[in-house]
């Protein structure tokens, strides 16, 4: 059985989550319910759960601010949050789970089965990732994490020179010369990237754009990179490059 606790702040809420899981899934046992971080701070030391349900947005506090609090996770979590470019992008940027309101039966079961099989360590460096971009605002100590086949690999924004589109893949390359292959296309790195100075110069190619040395006209228009590496740049794309040069 997983011990669960809910942590949500609006009764109606809990309720509907409480009868979905009860529904749903027969190996939910839950545990306690808690609508505060001071509240859910003791209710999680008391109960010792092991999955936890986490509004971001509490009235004394953030979901965040009771991990910081709480110090030692020893429990998996599924974050639920209302909608937000900002909040779904740094789930994303860590690969950690989250479920967004209004929850839907399907979201909640894929959620529980994805968290429910991940080996604790593989979580807790998810999880880590996450916090630490919370705790970081400079774009420069972002991380992203990616999957391989056989690895998981936390990398710096900054580290990240380009990206290449191969079909449904995409190959990152590192200033230190790594070349990653993550199973996502080029467009979602792009919209997850698009805050953060890169650039797509063409529809197989995404910049740093703080790693460009310049920008050639020759051949068509290049993009040179500090690396030395010579990236195309699509015709209705110099333009705007441009101007985004100018406001650097």
């Amino acid at each position: 059985m997983l011990r669960t606790i809910i942590i949500e702040d609006e009764e109606q809420k809990r309720f509907t989550l409480r009868q979905m899981l009860t529904e749903l899934r027969p190996d939910v046992q839950i545990v306690g319910e808690a609508a505060a971080v001071s509240s859910a701070k003791q209710l999680i030391i008391k109960t010792n759960p092991d999955l936890v349900f986490l509004d971001i947005q509490l009235p004394d506090g953030t979901g965040f601010d009771l991990l910081e609090q709480l110090g030692t996770i020893n429990f998996k979590i599924i974050f639920i949050t209302a909608f937000s470019e900002y909040a779904v992008k740094a789930f994303k940027f860590s690969a950690v789970d989250y479920i967004l309101k209004p929850v839907s039966a399907t979201e909640l079961m894929d959620a529980i089965d994805k968290v429910v099989q991940m080996l604790i360590a593989e979580y807790n460096l998810k999880l880590n990732t996450l916090l630490d971009n919370h705790r970081s605002s400079a774009t420069e100590e972002k991380r992203i994490l990616l999957k391989t086949i056989d690895k998981i690999h936390v990398i710096k924004l900054k580290d990240i020179i380009r990206c290449e589109s191969d079909a449904s893949y995409c190959h990152l390359f590192l200033s230190d010369g790594q070349k990653i292959t993550a199973s996502k296309p080029l467009k979602e790195f792009a919209g997850l990237f698009n805050d953060y100075g890169f650039f797509r110069v063409h529809k197989s190619h995404l910049v740093n754009i703080n790693l460009v040395k310049r920008f050639d006209r020759s051949e068509g228009g290049y993009v040179i990179m500090e690396s030395g590496e010579k990236v195309p740049v699509s015709s209705y794309k110099r333009e705007e490059l441009i101007e985004f040069l100018e406001t650097l």
